[in-house]
């Protein structure tokens, strides 16, 4: 059973307003019971305890009490016990917006993680990125304020000039729209040795979805689950995932993902997946075939076809592995040569900006 510890812990005491700093906290807790309100009050409780959070005019039944007056809590019974209380989907949506915001702050404060792409992008859409002018940039593309200041800084005031060299542009995204499948390994492993690896796919998950749905509208993400099924789920649903006692059957998770790819009318398309490990289960009509010591050749080969199906109907498949014992690296190298897709094999901490990048940079050029 996975526990967890909080250590070196340092209250914010930016917010003046006790509900505000409580909120803050009580939202990742919510985030890491996956949605269930007591247990992320209990754990509030044991922080107040150590950290004296709360003062004497505000305690913990003042801060529930806001919790629902503020609409992000419900009690369907009205009882007013914590075990009865749902989170609103106004609370959902605070958790999304929270998961974007941590991310961008993640890709504010580090450099890595940029990937470039081969050829620059001509797009309909600009952004507050510039770029120093090629040949061929639209002229509406021109940045003027940015140009004229290389141009004085080249130059000097006295005798004005502005040449092609002072020229800056916006960068631009391409309008034409994407369909995303986000697949995640919700197998056993991703709760194993004491480190919970779920959350922050949850974290990640539930960031993009807000990004697509307020930034890229004409965009569609999809999200499935795989353990020794797979199933779709809504983006709602996303703060209640939860790990289950599942083998890895990645081939059926890529299976749902191409038929719901299927039937997305637009030519963009791919799918993204999070795991922490190889496949270790298939179905053969309603028997489960399980290995989870090695690479099982029927289970491998069955999932390599599947690669190899994905790459002709033009579907890369991007892998975020979030674990790096050398014979899972060969799998996902294996994997990822035979789709012609991408690999990352990134932290915990990096999940976020390495899928946030990946997908930024996907909109910068046509496929």
């Amino acid at each position: 059973m996975i526990g967890y510890r909080f250590t070196n812990f340092i209250p914010d005491d930016s917010e003046k307003d006790p509900f505000e700093k409580l909120l803050k906290i009580f939202k990742e807790l919510l985030l890491h019971t996956s949605g269930d309100v007591s247990e992320a009050l209990s754990w509030l409780t044991e922080l107040d305890k150590q950290y004296d959070l709360t003062t004497p005019d505000y305690g913990i039944a003042d801060f529930i009490a806001d919790l629902k007056k503020n609409g992000y809590i419900q009690d369907p019974e009205r009882k007013g016990n914590p075990a009865d209380m749902n989170p609103t989907s106004k609370m959902e949506l605070e958790l999304r917006k929270k998961a974007l915001d941590d991310i961008f702050d993640q890709l504010k404060k580090s450099k890595s993680g940029k990937h470039s792409t081969k050829s620059a992008g001509q797009g309909d859409e600009l952004t507050a990125e510039i770029r120093p002018y090629e040949f061929g940039d639209k002229l509406e593309k021109l940045d003027i304020s940015e140009s004229i200041k290389n141009a004085q800084i080249n130059h000097g005031i006295d005798e004005f000039k502005l040449a092609e060299s002072d020229l800056q542009v916006h960068e631009t995204f391409y309008q034409s729209r994407t369909s995303t499948v986000l697949m995640i390994d919700i197998s056993h492993s991703m709760i194993l040795y004491g480190e919970d690896r779920i959350t922050p796919a949850k974290r990640v998950a539930m960031a993009l979805s807000e990004l697509i749905t307020t930034r890229y509208q004409n965009d569609t993400l999809d999200i499935i689950v795989f353990g020794n099924d797979a199933w779709q789920i809504e983006i709602k649903d996303l703060p209640y995932l939860k790990v289950g006692p599942y083998h890895t059957n990645t081939v059926a998770g890529l299976e749902l993902a191409m038929d719901i790819l299927r039937k997305r009318k637009n030519p963009n398309k791919q799918i993204m997946m999070i795991t922490d490990g190889k496949p270790t289960c298939i179905k053969k009509g309603k028997r489960y075939i399980k290995n989870s010591h090695g690479l099982d050749k029927n289970i491998l080969n069955r999932t390599l076809a599947l690669a190899v199906k994905c790459r002709k109907l033009q579907i890369p498949i991007t892998t975020f592995m979030i674990a790096r014992d050398p014979y899972l690296v060969q799998f996902v190298d294996q994997f990822t040569k035979t789709n012609n897709g991408k690999a990352f094999y990134s932290s915990l901490q990096g999940l976020g900006e390495f899928i946030f990048m990946d997908y930024k940079n996907n909109k910068k050029k046509k496929r």
